[in-house]
This record gives C-alpha cells, sequence and structure tokens, in this order.
C-alpha cells in the first residue's frame, strides 16, 4: 500500500503491532510504501487504513502465534500437526516405549545377531537416521515433548512455511539422533527433545538478528530449556530417578538450531 509522504502511519503501525501483524514502512519514490510478509496481511492492511484505524485502546486481539487454536489456524499448521499425530500414533504402537518387539523397527540402529543393537548405521533401513524423534518412553514425556513441539513448530511454521519447518525437524533430528549414537551407540534413545532444542535455537538467534513477533519466545523459557539442559548433563535428573536424559542429543540439536538461527537470521537482516 502506498500513502503520501507527508501522512503520519504512527496510529496505523500501533494498531498492527498490537495485533501482531508484521510489517515495514519505507520512502520510496516520493510516496510511504506498507510493506507485509503477504497478499492476505496486505488486504487487512488495506482494509484497516480505508475503514479508518481503530483506536489501539481497544482489547488487543492474541497475535497470530498465540492466538487460540482455530480452524483458520490450523490449516496454516499442517505440518506442526501431522508431526504430533505420527509421534502419538507412533507412542501408541510402541505401548509408550515398553512393547520392544516395535521399539526395535525405529531404533537408530537395527537388532544385530548378538541380540543388541547393531554398531553400525544400516543404509538399507534409512529412514532409521530420522525415525528415533518418534518415540517416546512414558507418558510425561510424550506430554512434554509434544507441548513444546506445538508451541515451536507452530511459531516457525506461521512465519516461514510448512517446508521450511520439514526442513528444520529433518536438520535437526538427523543431528540430535546422529550426536547421541556417537555418544552411546549400544543405546536404544528417542524423543522429540534433540528437536526441540534446535527449534529453540533457532527461534532464539534468528530472534537476536532479525526480530519478528513470531519467535519472540518469553524471557524465562530459554533460560528454563539452558537450565534444564544443564541439569541433565550434570545427572542431577538420573539421580532423582526422572530416567536417563539423552544429553548429546539435546546438545547436537541446540549447537544445529543456533547455527541455523544465525544463518537464517543474518540472511534476513540482510534482506
Amino acid at each position: 500500500m502506498q500513502c503520501p509522504l507527508d501522512e503520519d502511519l504512527r496510529q496505523l503501525t500501533r494498531f498492527l503491532r498490537s495485533r501482531g501483524l508484521v510489517h515495514r514502512i519505507t520512502e520510496e519514490g516520493g510516496r510511504q510504501v506498507v510493506w507485509t510478509v503477504d497478499e492476505a496481511d496486505a488486504q487487512v492492511v488495506r482494509a484497516v487504513y480505508e475503514q479508518g484505524v481503530p483506536d489501539v485502546a481497544e482489547p488487543a486481539k492474541p497475535t497470530p502465534s498465540m492466538a487460540p487454536a482455530s480452524g483458520a489456524m490450523l490449516r496454516r499448521i499442517p505440518l506442526t500437526l501431522a508431526i504430533l499425530v505420527v509421534t502419538g500414533l507412533v507412542a501408541l504402537w510402541t505401548g509408550l516405549g515398553t512393547r520392544a518387539e516395535t521399539i526395535i523397527h525405529l531404533t537408530f540402529t537395527p537388532l544385530a545377531a548378538t541380540g543388541y543393537l547393531a554398531p553400525d548405521l544400516d543404509f538399507s533401513q534409512p529412514w532409521r537416521v530420522l525415525s528415533p524423534i518418534f518415540l517416546h518412553f512414558g507418558l510425561l514425556h510424550l506430554t512434554f515433548n509434544a507441548l513444546w513441539y506445538w508451541e515451536l513448530g507452530r511459531r516457525i511454521e506461521l512465519y516461514s512455511g510448512s517446508l521450511w519447518l520439514l526442513g528444520l525437524t529433518v536438520l535437526f533430528g538427523l543431528a540430535s539422533n546422529l550426536a547421541q549414537w556417537l555418544v552411546s551407540p549400544d543405546a536404544v534413545f528417542g524423543g522429540l527433545s534433540g528437536v526441540l532444542y534446535g527449534l529453540l535455537g533457532y527461534c532464539w538467534i534468528y530472534q537476536m538478528l532479525a526480530p519478528n513477533v513470531f519467535f519472540a519466545l518469553p524471557k524465562g523459557v530459554v533460560i528454563l530449556m539452558l537450565v534444564w539442559l544443564a541439569l541433565g548433563v550434570s545427572g542431577l535428573i538420573t539421580l532423582a530417578g526422572l530416567g536417563q536424559i539423552a544429553n548429546a542429543a539435546h546438545i547436537g540439536g541446540l549447537v544445529s538450531g543456533c547455527i541455523a538461527g544465525a544463518i537464517a537470521g543474518a540472511l534476513q537482516r540482510g534482506r
């Protein structure tokens, strides 16, 4: 949308920010130009501008990323929902990690003739490099990871699209699984938490370089997750009887997420 150069658009900007609508205003060719992420947002801006900008003192609607789940919003996050559905189905199939006969089909390496996990990758079964992310051991493990994937995954999918989230999920899944296998090749491990640390690191660093409303996590979230990581590495969580923690997967996911966030954020900042 283009507006006269001398028109005051501060009220429009305040209103759009209160609604969490990402936008930017530049000066080009003696006019003010209002930019949005896509055509749908552009239509909203034009409608608001033409009908008169409401007073921002009115109760603000939730931002797109934090709005209650609705049909319109759910249609925009098909991959987030698909990952959660697959994770739930795998949890049912494996009895939340209690059925060894089904778990063994999804471990990083297959079962060897000796009765233990094979020490090397089986490239004839390529799904194994990613499938451990769908394995969960207990209801608490599943619930915690599902809630965090919903929180972080939908933010990225709403902002960058389904294919981008798919690429990040695969990347962080591979990085976290490989890191854990290198540290403990004979252990059964699984869970979305390595991917979650990747998504967390991605949003965290990206937001530092190219701030946007979708990646603006509450301040305590990053601290909480880093403290949990530190507790896992220290061994206190295991000593407390809360189970074994795949620390290498968490670290591998976080490092790869921070690197990806730095690259994507720097590119976006440059644009």
